[in-house]
């Protein structure tokens, strides 16, 4: 990672976070229902974060399908460090950052393209805990991508009950908020802590409503439009980068306003 010699990483320095100018942050878990575009408000936040030069930790949970391969090309990392060795050993997560070579503030740690839950050994909840402690030592930022099935991933699990924050998420169809309903009987256990779980709407498009979506779920806290510009830069694993259509701009927007309530940036 080409961070700054002023930045809380420095490349050869074991990503060592720095006692001077401390910032504030905290750590923010995005969960929710299937293909409701977790993964897309994780990495546009982190995004975000790092334009603002702010430093950014990017953990993508998902061990079944890597995210990784769509985030961008494979010459965009610097290194490619896996969260599967990563977990089996935790105490060398501050050798094993993955550097985005396109911003000095943003590092990812994710498995990698090809690797899946089998490639490593197992690991249990103390590893997971250590990694979201020792990920919040080093960035003050940092964000997590989790899978929607928290009842049999452990990562994703601690990542919920550890984080500051959470967000909730929901498509706006009939099957996504069904799995939303199937889990909350679990979440409202006080371990989940429900009082930090911002409930938010997803991928809106123009023929659906927020208010009809607040009729089913109550109020929510965002409301996350459809984007074209998104959706094919998923498709085409340049989800990293930058947005530059009008019709981008109330997707924008909102991760914007996101950013600000949950992390004051």
């Amino acid at each position: 990672m080409n961070f700054m010699n002023n930045s809380i990483f420095q490349r050869n320095k074991a990503c060592e976070r720095e006692e001077e100018n401390p910032e504030e942050g905290g750590v923010l878990a995005v969960w929710g229902s299937p293909s409701s575009g977790k993964t897309v408000v994780s990495v546009k936040l982190a995004e975000h974060l790092a334009r603002k030069k702010r430093n950014v930790i990017l953990i993508l949970a998902d061990m079944i399908t890597p995210p990784l391969p769509y985030l961008c090309v494979p010459s965009d990392m610097e290194q490619e460090r896996s969260l599967g060795s990563i977990l089996a050993a935790a105490h060398v997560i501050k050798k094993n950052c993955m550097f985005y070579r396109k911003s000095e503030h943003l590092s990812i740690i994710g498995m990698l393209k090809g690797e899946n839950v089998f490639t490593y050994p197992p690991y249990e909840k103390e590893q997971a805990e250590e990694l979201i402690r020792q990920t919040a030592q080093i960035a003050p930022y940092v964000i997590i991508d989790c899978t929607s099935n928290i009842a049999s991933d452990i990562l994703s699990a601690v990542a919920l009950m550890e984080a500051d924050t959470v967000l909730r998420l929901v498509g706006c169809d009939l099957k996504s908020i069904s799995y939303l309903s199937s889990q909350l009987p679990m979440l409202s256990d006080h371990k989940w802590d429900a009082d930090k779980q911002l409930k938010v709407v997803s991928n809106i498009r123009k023929q659906d409503t927020g208010s009809h979506m607040e009729q089913i779920l109550g109020k929510v806290a965002f409301q996350i439009p459809y984007s074209s510009e998104v959706e094919t830069q998923f498709l085409e694993g340049e989800l990293l980068g930058e947005l530059g259509l009008k019709e981008s701009r109330a997707f924008r927007t909102e991760i914007e306003i996101i950013s600000r309530e949950v992390f004051g940036v």
